[in-house]
């Protein structure tokens, strides 16, 4: 996405396997409309990103805490319904190994290809439930959404894109990431879907 001015940048270190970073994704342009930020979304392994910090996804590092799980989903509920998400779905094949899927991305070209792409993984995997995982469904998705599929997975298996998404994750997490969704503007970190209010505040 086209860079504006530094102190309007949100840098947000995405994958697409991160529930809550499709939902901060759906939710950003209600914040983007009212400070004219820009958005570079930057794709990186979730899962590299746990292995390197000793982290987990809250699905497991939360499984043996009685209630943790239903207030998750509950907190889900709500922000779906705050932010008015209407097309989310839990999918029935999570987790979903989205590395073809994250390579992919890092393969498209800046801007409308990019955007195309991002819109129409992330529906296959939070609106559509599907087992995006399947190189034969991404395949699909990326045809449905007018892109060459083909063209796009073949450049996601060269040295070159594993290399830029092994990069980007591993830049993440030398500033500070240690899960998805966090956002970065300029110095400042914030974690979590539920900081929007506070980025937007530093924005303004």
């Amino acid at each position: 996405m086209t860079q504006s001015s530094p102190g309007k940048t949100i840098d947000f270190i995405f994958d697409f396997a991160s529930l809550n970073a499709y939902l901060a994704e759906r939710a950003l342009p209600e914040l983007v409309g009212r400070t004219g930020a820009t958005v570079n979304v930057i794709p990186c392994l979730l899962g590299g990103i746990f292995k390197a910090t000793g982290n987990q996804a809250p699905f497991s590092a939360y499984a043996g805490i009685r209630g943790k799980l239903d207030y998750e989903m509950l907190e889900i509920r709500r922000f779906v319904a705050a932010h008015g998400i209407t097309g989310f779905q839990m999918n029935p094949h999570f987790p979903v190994n989205s590395l073809l899927a994250m390579r992919g991305l890092c393969a498209c070209a800046p801007g409308d290809e990019f955007d195309r792409y991002l819109d129409a993984v992330l529906a296959g995997f939070w609106e559509r439930g599907l087992p995006m995982g399947d190189p034969s469904v991404l395949a699909s998705v990326l045809t449905e959404a007018g892109l060459d599929a083909e063209r796009l997975i073949a450049l996601a298996q060269t040295d070159a894109v594993k290399a830029k998404l092994a990069d980007n994750t591993a830049a993440a997490v030398e500033r500070g990431a240690f899960g998805a969704p966090t956002f970065f503007v300029g110095d400042e970190m914030f974690f979590g879907k539920e900081r929007l209010g506070q980025i937007e505040v530093l924005l303004t």
